[in-house]
């Protein structure tokens, strides 16, 4: 979005009753006359002239009869009129709401084009907290706060004052305006799982090559999955939640950007899909957090089990050379970088151990070369 010209905003209001005011002066009448003439009360008349009375579809007509011009031109005025002090209102209401405005990243929205670019101050901020809220589509500061600060998030946090709801709800409404352009059959549980199958074995493919087939998988089964960059501040890996009965959304960030990271986040956030309520937003963070809520405990138990089957546990549990790593990942169909990050996870071996073997992903790189 680029910067555009703002429309002209006089400071100043001009009811219907200046014009007729006006026609009235260049005739000679007086209020009392042109009373008598359009068959209103001397009292509705002075109403109609100072703005207090609105202009009826059958004063509009009686207008056109008096003064001339026709009746449309009549309701016309009367509604920029009314626009115009409804407008005003809503300014002086916006004014109100800049500190709420400033927790959210606009410098980012602004960057990447959701927000027209323009300075952040006094004198803006009411302008941009109108554009935020058509971002949202919400209608004031209250109803965000409903839809979006109150969100009942199930959300893993390694340190709590990471947390920024500012940025996480620009995140993820980021991700509903992705997953509204993209149209999936309704759901069905038995085909997500039967391509789950199929996703497992993409892991060791690099990203140009594994997410075309990602997305249709999902999107074949009744799953919308959207990547959308990790926003600063916000500190998301993914998130599962279903935009309607029959829509799951999964919602991955790329936050960390190493390929065991994906992985693991999107068959977690799978397993609430399959597993958990369909009323609950489930926000995950991927930074080693232990304490985690039951269906975070649920959900990572059958990531994990599902990218390293628990047959294989034993076998895993003594893997502390690459040599041993590299044939054990081939053993099972998966990416070696997958394995490395258990074992590191489950201390097994140390952080500081085989990182080369992971990948590291840059999706937003290779789209931009594909264009």
């Amino acid at each position: 979005m680029t910067e555009k010209m703002q429309k002209f905003t006089p400071n100043w209001i001009s009811p219907p009753g200046d014009t007729i005011a006006d026609i009235l002066e260049e005739r000679d009448w007086t209020q009392v006359e042109f009373a008598e003439r359009i068959g209103l009360s001397q009292k509705h008349t002075n109403h109609l002239l100072n703005g207090k009375a609105p202009i009826t579809y059958e004063t509009a007509l009686k207008l056109e009869s008096v003064l001339g011009s026709t009746a449309k031109f009549w309701l016309n005025r009367e509604f920029q009129y009314r626009e115009s002090l409804a407008r005003k209102e809503e300014l002086e209401n916006l004014e109100k709401h800049s500190t709420w405005v400033g927790k959210l990243p606009l410098k980012y929205l602004m960057s990447i084009d959701i927000l027209v670019k323009k300075r952040i101050d006094k004198k803006n901020k009411p302008l941009i907290t109108k554009e935020v809220l058509q971002f949202f589509k919400v209608a004031s500061p209250e109803e965000w706060k409903s839809k979006y600060g109150n969100m009942n998030f199930a959300f893993r946090r390694t340190k709590k004052d990471q947390s920024d709801i500012g940025a996480i709800s620009s995140w993820i409404r980021l991700g509903e305006i992705e997953a509204e352009r993209n149209e999936t059959p309704k759901y069905a549980r038995s085909k997500f799982l039967k391509s789950l199958e199929a996703i497992r074995e993409l892991t060791e493919l690099r990203p140009e090559e594994f997410k075309p087939e990602l997305l249709k998988l999902c999107s074949d089964s009744g799953v919308v999955l959207v990547i959308v960059p990790a926003i600063p501040k916000a500190h998301v890996s993914g998130v599962a939640r279903w935009i309607n009965p029959h829509k799951p959304l999964i919602q991955l960030s790329l936050y960390g950007k190493s390929n065991d990271r994906f992985w693991f986040t999107f068959f977690h956030e799978a397993a609430h899909i399959l597993l958990h309520d369909k009323k609950n937003v489930f926000l995950d963070e991927f930074d080693n957090y232990k304490g985690e809520s039951k269906e975070e405990i649920e959900a990572d138990k059958w990531a994990s089990n599902y990218l390293i089957p628990e047959e294989y546990l034993l076998e895993f549990s003594s893997l502390t050379s690459k040599g041993a790593v590299l044939t054990f990942a081939k053993k099972i169909n998966l990416h070696p970088g997958i394995v490395v990050g258990r074992l590191q996870h489950e201390e097994i071996i140390p952080y500081s151990w085989f990182n080369a073997l992971k990948d590291k992903f840059e999706f937003v790189e290779v789209e931009e070369q594909n264009n």
